[in-house]
C-alpha cells in the first residue's frame, strides 16, 4: 500500500515591505506566546517579566538601511519572519528573530527562510552568519541543519526592577577600585584579557581584531553576546579595571565592563570580563551604580525595567558575584555560528630537519 506523503509548503520567501508591519509585529507577538503551533528562537525567554516580544520588537527606529528582513507568505497570509542585522564593519550577520506558526510546517517555513537568507548572504559576501537560541522547538538541530556550528553556552541573569539600584560610586572609590572608561589606546590589552579570559577555539571562531576593541560609543558590538541587539535601544559605555601594579608593562587590566542604559521599555544591560584570578565584583557594583546615576529622575532614562546581564559557561564565577548582587538565572541560550571563508594556514617558519 502506497502512503501518501504531506506536500512541501507552498508558499514563498520574500523581502518584507512597509505594509507588512502590522501583520508582522502580530506574527512576533503569537511565537512569543509559547502556544503549541509557534515556533521562537526562545531569547531569552517567554513571557513576563521579559519577552522576545518586549526586546526585538519592530519599532522602525530598530531598522537600519543594511539590516535585512525575509518573509514567507502563503495562500496572502505572513506564517513566518526571519530579522537579521548586519555589521558592516565585520560583515557579519546576526539572526535575532525567527518565527513561524502553524503545527504541519512551522519547521519547514523556518528552514525556508535561514536558506534564503543564507543564499543572500553569499551574494553579499557575508562572512559569518552569528545566531543564539534556546535549546527547544528543534532550534539547534535546525541550525546545524543548515551548516551552523554549535560553540558555546550563555546563562542569562535578570534583576528585577523591585530591586533596588545601589548608590553610584563615588571618583574616589572607583579610582582606588582602579575602574576609569575605556581608551581607544586600550585596544591592546583588551585584546589581551578577552584572550586570557576566552578558550583557544572560541577565540579562532569570533575572530576579534584590534580595530574591532578600539569602536567605541554605541557601535560597541563586542564582546558578542546573545543579548546584543538590545544595545541597538541604550546608551553603551565601557569601563575598565586596571591591574594592581599594572603587571609586565603597566598596561595589565583585571577586568572589563559594558553597560547598556536603557532608552526604550527594556532591560539595561551588564557584560563583564575579568581574569579568571580577578574578582568582578567592583566592575558589577561600579555598573549597577552607573545604571542608578543615569536613571535619576531629572534624567533622560526614566525607564526601569530591571538588569540582564549575559554570562558563558566559561567565564564563571562572574555569574556568582550577579547573584550575590541579586541577580537570577533565567535561560539558558546556544551559541552558533556559520562561516563562510574558507580558513588557510598562516605563514611560519618552522624548525629544519635533515632527512
Amino acid at each position: 500500500m502506497t502512503e501518501v506523503r504531506a506536500g512541501r509548503s507552498t508558499g514563498k520567501v520574500r523581502a518584507a515591505r512597509l505594509t507588512d508591519l502590522a501583520a508582522l509585529g502580530e506574527l512576533s507577538r503569537l511565537c512569543q506566546s509559547d502556544g503549541a503551533d509557534t515556533r521562537s528562537l526562545g531569547l531569552p525567554v517567554s513571557g513576563p517579566p521579559i519577552g522576545m516580544f518586549s526586546l526585538f520588537r519592530l519599532p522602525l527606529g530598530a531598522f537600519r538601511p543594511h539590516d535585512l528582513l525575509f518573509v514567507y507568505e502563503d495562500e496572502g497570509r505572513l506564517a513566518g519572519l526571519i530579522r537579521v542585522e548586519r555589521e558592516t564593519v565585520r560583515d557579519e550577520w546576526t539572526i535575532v528573530e525567527l518565527d513561524a506558526v502553524g503545527m504541519g510546517n512551522a519547521g519547514d517555513v523556518r528552514f525556508r527562510l535561514v536558506q534564503q537568507l543564507l543564499r543572500d548572504g553569499a551574494k553579499r559576501g557575508a562572512a559569518r552568519f552569528h545566531v543564539a537560541c534556546a535549546d527547544a522547538d528543534g532550534n539547534v538541530e535546525l541550525f546545524m541543519q543548515a551548516g551552523f556550528a554549535r560553540y558555546g553556552d550563555e546563562k542569562i541573569l535578570f534583576r528585577r526592577a523591585d530591586k533596588p539600584l545601589p548608590k553610584p560610586m563615588t571618583d574616589a572609590a572607583a579610582s582606588e577600585a582602579r575602574i576609569r572608561p575605556t581608551t581607544p589606546t586600550d585596544a591592546i590589552a583588551l585584546a589581551r584579557l578577552y584572550a586570557v579570559a576566552t578558550p583557544q577555539p572560541v577565540q579562532r571562531l569570533e575572530a576579534l581584531r584590534l580595530i574591532d576593541w578600539e569602536r567605541q560609543g554605541t557601535q560597541w558590538r563586542i564582546p558578542r553576546s546573545s543579548l546584543a541587539p538590545i544595545l541597538r535601544f541604550a546608551d553603551v559605555e565601557a569601563f575598565v579595571q586596571e591591574s594592581d601594579g599594572g603587571g609586565k608593562d603597566g598596561t595589565q587590566l583585571d577586568g572589563f565592563l559594558q553597560v547598556g542604559v536603557a532608552k526604550e521599555d527594556q532591560p539595561h544591560y551588564l557584560k563583564v570580563i575579568v581574569r579568571p584570578d580577578a574578582d568582578a565584583s567592583p566592575l558589577v557594583r561600579y555598573g549597577l551604580g552607573l545604571i542608578a546615576a543615569r536613571t535619576q529622575r531629572d534624567s533622560d532614562h526614566r525607564h526601569d525595567h530591571g538588569v540582564i546581564a549575559p554570562v558563558r559557561t566559561y567565564e564563571s564565577p562572574v555569574d556568582r558575584r550577579l547573584e550575590e548582587t541579586g541577580f537570577a538565572a533565567i535561560s539558558t541560550v546556544t551559541l552558533l555560528m556559520k562561516e563562510t571563508l574558507v580558513r588557510v594556514a598562516e605563514p611560519a617558519l618552522v624548525p629544519a630537519g635533515v632527512r
